[in-house]
């Protein structure tokens, strides 16, 4: 009887060192897996900060790029033209102003012409003046540069501002129905750029300020 109890405790003693062993195991594999974890989990978070920064970097060079054409077109302008007797070409089209100026060709056409208020479809109406426009810029300006601006007047958009949140969304959006109706007439989009200058270069009305602006770069 003495001699099967001690068999027996063995055998408990050598399950609870068996036990034992297991555990210890287990918990080392569960370390394993936890570290292993903590480290992808960094790996992920330096990628995403890096990732990050990268759009951030590249968010600066799109905002510095617009930048920097913004003040050479306006430098541009700003610069004396020599006075020209030549016609500018754009001019004797119905709703639209042709000018000059220091390495640019205009013809700037009333947004009212173009488009219903607060909006950026193209008219009917005004599909006969962009074909012109269109014409000239093929035949006179071929392989040119093209610079399409829209601008509004300064009355904050509201019965649109579903469709376009500000002035500058407005402007662009315009810019960009010019831009698609004149390549729909031949002229080559890789000749033509856009932007928006919303509000910010009022004429002398509120209707002369609505326009979007068609230049051709000329000079350097």
């Amino acid at each position: 009887m003495t001699k099967i109890r001690f068999f027996v405790a063995l055998i408990a003693l050598g399950s609870i060192m068996l036990c034992s062993g297991c555990n210890n195991k287990l918990k080392e594999q569960n370390d394993l897996l936890n570290e292993e974890v903590l480290n992808v989990r960094a790996e992920l978070a330096d990628r995403n900060s890096a990732l990050e920064e990268a759009r951030n970097e590249l968010r600066d060079r799109d905002r510095e790029l617009a930048r920097l054409r913004t003040e050479r077109d306006d430098a541009m302008r700003a610069q004396p033209v020599a006075p020209t007797s030549a016609p500018n070409p754009f001019s004797g089209i119905d709703g639209v102003t042709g000018s000059y100026s220091a390495g640019l060709v205009t013809a700037t056409v009333e947004a009212d012409v173009l488009f219903d208020s607060g909006q950026a479809t193209i008219k009917n109406a005004a599909k006969s003046s962009l074909n012109a426009v269109a014409n000239v810029l093929n035949s006179t300006y071929g392989g040119r540069e093209i610079q399409i601006v829209g601008y509004t007047d300064t009355d904050p958009i509201k019965k649109t501002k579903d469709k376009y949140r500000t002035n500058y969304h407005l402007g662009f959006e315009r810019a960009f129905a010019v831009r698609e109706y004149l390549i729909s007439r031949g002229v080559s989009g890789s000749r033509v750029t856009i932007g928006s200058r919303g509000p910010d270069k009022p004429m002398g009305s509120k209707a002369k300020s609505r326009r979007v602006e068609i230049n051709v770069v000329v000079g350097d």
